[in-house]
């Protein structure tokens, strides 16, 4: 497995609680799993341009957004086809707080803002909203001490 950069760990372990569904002993196994997919295929990808990976009997659609890995992963009614619409509403919601593909250090400042979107799309583990213009009202609703 490549060793990962202090800022792609900073955010997997930050991202841990996004493994909705998954025990706790299979966590270790699907983020070594995630870190050698995007470094064995994610070098000179470009901004947005999506990869379809599955790995048991799960699919995994994954792309860089500036200095940023993204990757979604679902199984069943969660396909290829339904990750890419997912990522495709991830990816604008980032571009929306960062203002442009986020380097690691945008992405950090802005690392709050950018949770709360994510729950606004994604709730345990379940698509919950798409609209972008949703999504901006809602994040706007939350008060600030939850940042």
């Amino acid at each position: 497995v490549p060793k990962e950069s202090s800022f792609q760990s900073r955010i997997a372990k930050g991202c841990t609680m996004g493994f909705h569904g998954v025990p706790a002993e299979e966590r270790l196994h699907w983020r070594s799993f995630l870190v050698k997919l995007g470094a064995d295929n994610l070098k000179g990808v470009k901004n947005e341009e999506l990869l379809v990976a599955c790995h048991k009997s799960v699919y995994i659609v994954y792309t860089v957004l500036g200095d940023v890995s993204i990757y979604v992963v679902g199984k069943e009614e969660y396909d290829e086809l339904a990750l890419s619409e997912v990522i495709f509403v991830i990816t604008s919601a980032v571009k929306d707080v960062c203002g442009k593909p986020p380097s690691e250090r945008l992405f950090l400042d802005k690392y709050g803002r950018i949770c709360l979107c994510l729950d606004e799309i994604v709730w345990k583990g379940y698509l919950e909203n798409t609209e972008k213009d949703r999504i901006k009202r809602l994040v706007r609703l939350k008060p600030p001490t939850e940042f």
